[in-house]
């Protein structure tokens, strides 16, 4: 497939880089294991271009399970928690101030604690959907999930992350 080839691989670095960096980032929580992730991903993919095969499935579906599967892997070396307080390491500075940088990161700090009582599937599945931006049906093909499994996932898990973060539930 002329798009997917090694030729071609400059374009595929600019189509999908953010989307897999934005993927490593939250499943990583730091920049650093970040930018290691999604340079290994693109390695990895330029290294396996020639199996890619289109009748398989999407090349999103492909690049993701690649990315997915180097994730797990830096947790199997690193064991480190898949969000921890690095994710706020290297804030940048400038645009809001002190008061509006408090209240966002107190924000994602509690979205972080109700992301921790998520189990690991719904964190995997809600990381793919909304930090890779994928469809439920490219999910389905990374998770071996089926596609209605994937939709009832996030439902009952964005679910559970509302009723936390009502204010009703602050101490």
């Amino acid at each position: 497939m002329a798009e997917t080839s090694a030729d071609n691989f400059g374009q595929l670095y600019d189509a999908w880089f953010a989307r897999i960096y934005n993927y490593a980032r939250l499943r990583a929580g730091s920049a650093c294991a970040a930018d290691d992730i999604a340079s290994a991903v693109f390695e990895k993919t330029l290294a396996g271009l020639d199996s890619y095969k289109p009748q398989s499935g999407p090349f999103g579906a492909w690049i993701f399970a690649i990315a997915r599967n180097t994730v797990n892997d830096h947790y199997r070396k690193s064991w480190r928690t898949v969000f921890g307080l690095e994710l706020f390491e290297n804030l940048p500075a400038g645009e809001p101030g002190p008061d509006a940088q408090a209240a966002a990161l107190d924000d994602k700090l509690r979205l972080l604690s109700a992301m921790a009582k998520l189990d690991a599937r719904e964190r995997e599945v809600l990381a793919l959907k909304f930090s890779a931006d994928l469809t439920n049906r490219d999910i389905a093909a990374i998770t071996g999930l089926s596609e209605s499994n994937t939709a009832v996932i996030i439902f009952r898990a964005l679910r559970q992350l509302k009723a936390e973060l009502e204010p009703d539930n602050v101490l």
